[in-house]
């Protein structure tokens, strides 16, 4: 018979396996082939410009379906490998940098030429809002910088956070639409975003935006930040709107997105409970409600972005610090029997870390305070990764080349 280390063991093998399936399941390159076969050629040129933490993967693959064209792609540093046929540029995520703002005026540039015969093929993916900062006048990168750090700190959902982005760009909220026009643009989208606003992913590049300054205002200040944003911000955000102009139709195309990837794993698990409803809303709440919901043995999964509000200077993110907050509640709870949770970023990165997340399971606090570390202490910091890395219980899966938001497992024995 197994001991009860083979069988934590086991269960953990379990989870990374499922998790794996997840992220398989939101393959781009896979995606994109299957959405551009029998894309119609243009009378004139074709440009694929890619923008977003799976960006080049996307590219490559609408390459080889479509063969060479010129192909602009922006993405995170840990993506931008070189890529044959294409120009790669790299840029900060998850705070704008000033190789993002140069990709940007790159975007532009590279669009503004082209003609009503000319054809766009844009691939959008999640990180698309912070890799693009492109200020509206007056407002400086610095400035759109700042407000990025506020929002991430505050507990913002990422509708919010970019309908505040939309107000402040030149590129969001269909202004990439513009500047291609009167070239057609056809956009294949990798959604990072649960629900699937296609408003919100990437902040809307091809769509109208969420809404207008009016209601950014109003976000922000019901967050209560709004003494806190720069001068030129508040300025903007305050100065009457006249009505924009149509904004130019697209074929708009979803190609990936959470809700698929938690399918695919509850086909990696037969028999397992999927959630649907996503788990969203503050860490704190989200582990008290997938104890609450996995209430007996067997296998629960679950999909979402949940949001952490920064107290702290701790080192971590939203998938950490659910895993680490789950242990704790499940100690407090006295949950009995073998168990494990895994909380992991599809894209590979969970904040400003090298993990994804974290894989939790009852002799994870022991281990943590064997270094010597308090829990809890730690979490009050927001400091979630040096505690699991204590315990061996981040989870590292390295860059992806995808990003369909988080995925977890819960496994009770």
């Amino acid at each position: 018979m197994p001991d009860g280390t083979d069988v934590i063991a086991g269960m953990r093998a379990e989870a990374r396996r499922i998790f794996a399936a997840g992220v398989a399941a939101a393959d781009p390159g896979r995606a994109v082939a299957g959405a551009l076969a029998g894309l119609p050629a243009p009378a004139g040129g074709r440009r694929i410009v890619a923008v977003g933490k799976a960006a080049r993967r996307m590219t490559a693959a609408a390459l080889e379906v479509l063969g060479p064209c010129p192909a602009l792609v922006v993405t995170n540093y840990e993506n931008a490998e070189p890529l044959p046929g294409a120009e790669v540029l790299a840029a900060g995520h998850p705070v704008p940098d000033e190789a993002g703002a140069r990709a940007a005026e790159a975007v532009i540039s590279f669009l503004a030429p082209l003609g009503a015969a000319d054809q766009v093929v844009a691939l959008i993916s999640g990180g698309g809002s912070a890799l693009l900062p492109a200020p509206v006048e007056g407002v400086s990168l610095a400035d759109k910088a700042g407000v990025n750090r506020l929002l991430l700190a505050s507990g913002a959902d990422i509708a919010e956070m970019n309908l505040i982005r939309q107000a402040l760009s030149r590129l969001k909220g269909g202004g990439l639409l513009r500047v291609a026009a009167p070239a057609p643009v056809t956009a294949l989208i990798l959604s990072d975003v649960v629900g699937d606003d296609l408003r919100v992913i990437a902040s809307g590049l091809t769509v109208a935006p969420v809404g207008g300054r009016a209601g950014a205002r109003a976000a922000v200040e019901a967050r209560g930040l709004w003494e806190r944003l720069p001068a030129s911000v508040r300025a903007h955000l305050a100065a009457p709107e006249s009505a924009p102009a149509p904004l130019p139709g697209a074929d708009n195309r979803l190609i990936g997105s959470n809700a698929l990837s938690l399918a695919a794993m509850g086909r990696a698990a037969p028999g397992a409970r999927v959630i649907e409803a996503p788990l969203a809303g503050d860490v704190a709440g989200a582990a008290r409600l997938v104890l609450d919901t996995a209430d007996a043995p067997g296998v629960w999964l679950f999909g979402g972005e949940t949001t952490v509000v920064l107290r702290g200077q701790g080192q971590g993110g939203r998938n950490q610090e659910l895993a680490l907050r789950l242990a704790l509640e499940a100690e407090a709870r006295g949950l009995s029997g073998p168990w494990v949770f895994l909380s992991g970023g599809t894209d590979g990165r969970d904040g400003p870390t090298g993990a994804a997340g974290g894989l939790v399971d009852p002799g994870t606090l022991a281990r943590v305070r064997a270094a010597g570390l308090d829990p809890a202490t730690r979490l009050a910091d927001n400091d979630s990764h040096p505690v699991l890395a204590a315990a061996g219980d981040l989870l590292v899966t390295g860059a992806t080349g995808t990003n369909v938001a988080d995925l977890q497992v819960f496994i009770r024995g």
